[in-house]
């Protein structure tokens, strides 16, 4: 529901302006604009209506938004309300003397991450391709100890700069970094689509897990998640390659924590489903693969913030769950029990 004054800003929730006598006709114009009806929105009623902007991709600017509230509320912009359900809430000290190398840093789920571990005191190595964007992370962390790297994690010249980077000690590791697919089933799928995304979201985690564990191992001590995908418990989510990529960082994540959990390693995944910062997709996806996905992504029963995955990968990173490896946390909002 809206505040208890009757007014919606842009970190109300889009349920709440459905509801809203004035906000409701507002929104649903909008949808009826691009050709969409008020089911489309079903899976992000409770997201904040500034997460539209983000979710976009650069279709709706924030003007749109900012309109949107002060004809919401007379032309007047209310002050900002806790209407948007959850909110992340910073346990500080958490990772102090810790240092976290977080890959995909640049964006999305890698920089919630980055940025909550370096507000609750930990040293972040924070790796993204795009050094410009990492720029915007360290920005975000609010003066806290970040070192950005501007690297490609397939490349091994570029995982010794982060090892380096880092120094003597690496004690997490949160392999975020993520490409989709275009999801196009078997048949279809090219060499190059097969090759980049098998490299960035299996081949690039094992290769940098591969050159931190001996560092942990001299430690005696160090923890690695790994961001799997909803795609990666079921075969209805993406295309292929995207599939299978999923699939196999369950299985480096259950061999990892087998292999080195009596040394005093912890490896755990979380396999996000719908995130609202979600991924970039393929400028052509298949036309097959999409048609045959549909029903089933419709089904989605909710979309999360990057901050929320963040939470689930930082709980697994940090002591608070020292008795746990070799899980794979679904954090899907209940997708995973559909």
């Amino acid at each position: 529901m809206a505040g208890t004054s009757g007014h919606v800003t842009a970190d109300s929730t889009i349920g709440s302006w459905l509801e809203h006598p004035v906000g409701g006709p507002l929104i649903r114009g909008l949808l009826r604009e691009s050709g969409v009806g008020d089911d489309a929105l079903g899976p992000v009623r409770g997201l904040p209506l500034q997460q539209l902007v983000t979710m976009s991709q650069g279709k709706m600017p924030q003007s749109v938004v900012d309109d949107l509230v002060l004809r919401a509320n007379d032309g007047v912009v209310p002050p900002s309300g806790d209407s948007a359900g959850w909110v992340e809430k910073i346990t500080p000290g958490r990772f102090a003397g810790k240092t976290i190398v977080v890959t995909g840093a640049a964006g999305g789920i890698g920089r919630a991450t980055a940025v909550r571990i370096a507000r609750e005191g930990g040293r972040v190595v924070a790796v993204d391709i795009s050094g410009d964007r990492l720029a915007e992370t360290a920005a975000a962390a609010e003066g806290a100890e970040m070192v950005v790297v501007a690297g490609d994690i397939t490349r091994q010249q570029d995982i010794d700069e982060i090892v380096a980077a880092a120094g003597d000690r690496i004690d997490g590791l949160a392999n975020v970094a993520g490409i989709n697919d275009d999801f196009s089933p078997l048949h279809e799928t090219s060499d190059e689509m097969w090759d980049r995304v098998i490299g960035i979201n299996l081949t690039g985690g094992f290769k940098l897990s591969r050159a931190v564990i001996p560092l942990m191992l001299a430690a005696g001590s160090g923890a690695i998640v790994n961001v799997t995908s909803e795609a990666g418990l079921r075969g209805n989510a993406s295309g292929n390659a995207y599939t299978v990529s999923k699939h196999g960082v369950i299985g480096l994540t259950r061999s990892v924590a087998f292999m080195y959990g009596p040394q005093g390693l912890r490896v755990n995944a979380v396999a996000p489903g719908g995130v609202a910062t979600g991924i970039p997709m393929s400028a052509h996806p298949s036309v097959a693969g999409s048609a045959r996905l549909a029903p089933f992504q419709q089904a989605i029963p909710t979309i999360a913030t990057a901050e929320k995955l963040a939470a689930s990968i930082t709980f697994l990173l940090s002591d608070d769950a020292v008795n746990i490896n070799g899980a794979i946390l679904p954090s899907d909002g209940g997708w995973s029990v559909q």
